[in-house]
């Protein structure tokens, strides 16, 4: 039987959508994720997944990939649907976390060949350490 969980991310993403808000992906990293390693923090990543923000993106059951601009380059941008930890609307929180389960981490400190890049649409928001709690995303039930 199939999971639930890559219908669930489609579904709180048409949500953002319609409301206007801006979706995000908070991602654990590992060996089967491909994103720019210097903006992975502490082995997790957050994407921003609007409409504006991505390129092509398509979410499966098995990945969700997409290009986005990070520092002013295109980067091809895949993350398995299992290291997703949640959605949620950047604007209030609202969204769904999610169980990941234990895989090995990639090593962020080890010389990639990725250049430097600046924060750029689809890196970590930019949202004041005021409007959030640090660490992981602050989400609000939907119900």
């Amino acid at each position: 039987m199939q999971s639930t969980k890559p219908y669930l991310i489609r579904a709180i993403h048409e949500w953002c959508a319609d409301q206007g808000f801006t979706p995000y992906l908070s991602v654990k990293v590992d060996a089967a994720t491909r994103v720019p390693r210097e903006f992975v923090k502490d082995g997790e990543i957050v994407l921003n997944v609007g409409v504006e923000a991505t390129h092509q993106l398509m979410m499966g059951n098995e990945e969700i990939s997409f290009q986005a601009r990070f520092g002013g380059k295109a980067f091809p941008v895949v993350v398995p649907v299992g290291q997703v930890m949640a959605i949620y609307a950047r604007e209030n929180g609202d969204g769904m976390a999610f169980d990941v389960s234990e895989s090995k981490a990639v090593d962020t400190t080890a010389g990639d060949s990725m250049p430097q890049a600046a924060e750029d649409a689809a890196s970590t928001p930019a949202v004041s350490a005021t409007e959030r709690p640090p660490g992981k995303p602050f989400l609000t039930r939907i119900k």
